[in-house]
């Protein structure tokens, strides 16, 4: 067993830029539960995913978001589990109003962010996450490592 990642996007159109990171995880052996739900439109749906998310065995949320992005800091609201933002480039400002938006979360309600359209970026900071608790990710991330130096 090597953890569960929760991907959650404030809608279907985000999900061409979440797939790397689903795409990742799975090369770690990380299983990934994805779920579109909006911060805005459906908080109350939003609230039961994340309650229940600890249940369901996830240790990590990737929250991706763009324009006010508000995804991430609501589901950090929520959880005491550590979340990743990952702004989501889908304005004419490219994505910086969502960087800006997730990067500036008050004290005491953290969210770890990555760059616009980092995904890849966001399942490997999960993976070093859980590879704290989870041999296999830990080795997982090691070879990636080395395949990376290598090429």
């Amino acid at each position: 067993m090597s953890g569960i990642v929760a991907l959650i996007m404030g809608s279907k159109s985000d999900l061409k830029k979440v797939v790397p990171a689903e795409e990742m995880l799975g090369r770690m052996g990380v299983k990934a539960v994805t779920a579109v739900i909006s911060a805005h439109r459906q908080p109350e749906k939003l609230r039961e995913f994340v309650e229940s998310a600890g249940e369901q065995g996830v240790e990590v949320f990737i929250a991706a978001a763009g324009k006010a992005a508000h995804l991430p800091g609501v589901v950090a609201s929520l959880t005491t589990r550590p979340v990743i933002g990952l702004p989501i480039s889908s304005s004419d400002l490219g994505g910086l109003d969502a960087l800006l938006s997730i990067v500036q979360m008050p004290g005491g309600i953290p969210v770890a962010t990555v760059a616009i359209d980092g995904a890849e970026n966001a399942a490997l900071l999960a993976c070093s996450i859980l590879a704290l608790k989870y041999d296999d990710v830990a080795e997982a991330l090691k070879v990636y490592r080395k395949e990376l130096a290598e090429a």
